[in-house]
């Protein structure tokens, strides 16, 4: 696994096929964006400011509208600022945004943010000579684990762990730790951090301000002797020290960096980096040749017992202030390949791609390429994409195995759900209409499709069973739930089945205590935790029926029943209607009465027509294609 990419095998690489990617680099002061066409080359870069923009979408429109070109579909964002759901806030800028809602605004298929630090720690196996410079001495490991720290208004800490020919990011507070002086100065710079913090993290003197502070200390210990009493800026130390004219700042910079070398060598131990350690950011760049004449490489390899090994790691300083934009890429890359590489489907095409006609493969490309696309376009549409006829495309299909274009998609959809996990989005007070209809479908999509990933299929079997010889059913459901059981009274009553249900909890309770054996009750509860149907659910036990629970795992009545099907679903906001998990139950019961036609009506004699299990079985499959078509 190299380390770097030969630069001149990147120029030549081959464009993508589904055009240029948007690749934003977002700050609290620039936004920087440019266009990937091909691994590693990037065009049309701009940089604008945040201040003259009231959001993000704002600022990727003013982008979008000067580029020449084609308009990207695809885009990622590095941000300076921790990444937690859908949901997203900058940490030194006040803009606030939805991933998902953003995605949709402009108009792209696919759109990730990523921490800035994460995507400047994907970057560095793509770094050659002209972005980096090592500092001492050390030879890389191949396949080692490779360490970073950057050091500007915090310390950031991150690693790259090799795995599977990939690389994996490992995310980390360690700028948090407490600061461990490795010599006499460091200690006095400590004590005087003490009087004002009692905790002192590595990021509190590895960092701008950390600058600033130790030249406070050295300057109260005696080393600012005829030196102005009024503290420097960071950017003013680094100038004064590195023009050597201030001997005081000098001595802050030598401080500095030994600390920067301490800390670094301990992140070889902790992580055996033996793929190096790299150091960045604004006040390494800024450092410039400070850096490697500094005693920062001895301090590195001042490691006691592990000495050898510290100087057998090498270390680097990261020269580019392009690694955000180059990891981000990367980060992009690597899920539009994951995407294009999942589902049965997809497989399929890439293995029968050399038996297709040319005008056949051109059709395989575009799906390959662009699936979501080809999801939702007609014909006309995917034909002239692929710059094929129509009657191709249908010909492409049934090279396949399928029936025609109507039999790929839903097969195509089926693979993309389970590909592409789409993320629960947090519903606010000032979304428009557009965002709260996105929400609202994309977290039911998400949750089906959790749904179907986690449910037992032996309890489900279980729960057929058991309702297929039933004399008879009853549901019990109270308030939200009731509507679950009202849907399953309905259902199993077609099929000839005595079937009630029950949403008042005196009349469950009496109705329980008068079942035998071979009745069957249903009991729907989202918490498992309602006294009334724990009671009712009990005297149906007592009784000789049989109890199936659609409820939270783990839940009270999930114990009780004969058979549990759990639904492992947290609604947004305790406050609102349990609107997700009605429709989980909703699908639940659909399941079950499908199930249940199926049994019957393969039980010889049974007098079920099948004119009705096929008109229940085309609704059911209508309603859950037109589900998966929106998550995909």
């Amino acid at each position: 696994m190299g380390r770097t990419e030969d630069p001149d095998r990147v120029g030549r690489a081959q464009t993508y096929a589904g055009g240029p990617r948007l690749i934003a680099n977002v700050g609290a002061r620039l936004v920087r964006f440019a266009l990937e066409t091909a691994p590693g080359r990037f065009e049309q870069a701009q940089s604008f400011a945040s201040a003259d923009y009231p959001g993000i979408a704002e600022v990727c429109r003013a982008y979008l509208g000067t580029i020449a070109g084609p308009i990207p579909i695809h885009g990622v964002m590095a941000l300076a600022t921790p990444i937690e759901g859908d949901e997203v806030r900058l940490t030194n800028r006040d803009w606030r945004f939805s991933i998902e809602a953003t995605r949709a605004e402009l108009g792209l298929q696919t759109l990730l943010a990523v921490n800035d630090f994460m995507a400047m720690a994907m970057a560095l196996p793509r770094l050659n000579a002209e972005h980096r410079r090592q500092i001492g001495g050390g030879n890389v490991s191949a396949d080692g684990v490779i360490g970073l720290l950057g050091a500007s208004s915090g310390l950031g800490i991150s690693a790259l762990i090799p795995r599977g020919g990939r690389w994996i990011t490992l995310s980390s507070e360690g700028g948090h730790a407490a600061f461990s002086p490795a010599n006499e100065t460091e200690v006095t710079i400590l004590r005087h951090a003490w009087k004002t913090w009692d905790h002192v993290s590595c990021e509190r003197l590895i960092s701008a301000s950390g600058l600033v502070l130790i030249h406070e200390a050295l300057s109260l210990a005696g080393d600012g002797a005829g030196v102005v009493a009024k503290t420097p800026s960071a950017d003013e130390i680094i100038r004064l020290g590195k023009e050597g004219r201030d001997p005081l700042c000098v001595r802050v910079l030598e401080c500095f960096c030994e600390m920067l070398g301490t800390q670094a060598a301990n992140l070889a131990v902790t992580l055996n980096a033996t793929g190096g350690v790299y150091v960045g950011s604004t006040i390494v760049r800024d450092l410039g040749d400070f850096l490697p004449r500094s005693g920062f490489r001895r301090a590195f390899e001042r490691k006691g017992r592990f000495s050898a090994f510290a100087a057998s790691v090498p270390t680097y300083m990261i020269l580019t202030d392009q690694c955000s934009l180059l990891g981000a890429a990367q980060v992009l890359r690597n899920h539009l390949d994951d995407q294009a590489g999942s589902g049965v489907l997809l497989d399929r095409i890439r293995a029968e791609m050399g038996k297709l006609s040319p005008a056949e493969r051109r059709v395989a490309s575009l799906v390959l390429e662009q699936p979501r696309t080809v999801l939702n376009e007609p014909v006309a549409e995917i034909a002239a994409k692929a710059d094929v006829s129509q009657p191709t495309v249908i010909r492409f299909c049934r090279s396949l195995g399928l029936q025609g274009l109507s039999d790929f998609k839903l097969k195509l959809a089926s693979g993309l759900t389970g590909a592409v996990p789409v993320q629960r989005s947090q519903v606010r007070v000032d979304d428009n209409a557009g965002e709260l209809v996105s929400k609202v479908l994309d977290n039911t999509s998400s949750a089906i499709t959790r749904l179907r990933d986690e449910l037992d299929s032996r309890a489900v079997d279980r729960a057929i069973e058991l309702l297929a010889n039933a004399r008879r059913i009853e549901l019990y459901g109270v308030g939200n739930s009731s509507v679950a059981a009202l849907d399953g009274q309905h259902k199993f009553f077609r099929f000839s089945i005595p079937s009630n249900a029950y949403i008042d909890s005196h009349i469950q309770l009496m109705a329980a205590g008068m079942l035998g054996k071979g009745d069957v009750v249903v009991a729907i509860s989202k918490s498992g935790n309602l006294p009334e149907i724990l009671q009712a659910a009990d005297a149906a036990l007592e009784a000789g029926a049989g109890v199936i629970a659609i409820t939270a795992a783990g839940s009270p009545l999930a114990r009780r029943a004969s058979v549990a099907l759990e639904v492992n679903h947290q609604e947004q906001d305790a406050g609102y209607v349990s609107m997700v998990s009605r429709i989980l139950h909703l699908l639940l019961i659909d399941i079950l009465a499908v199930g249940v036609a199926m049994r019957r009506i393969s039980v010889a004699g049974e007098g079920l027509g099948k004119a009705d299990v096929d008109r229940e079985l085309m609704s059911l499959q209508t309603r859950f294609e037109a589900l998966i078509s929106h998550a995909s």
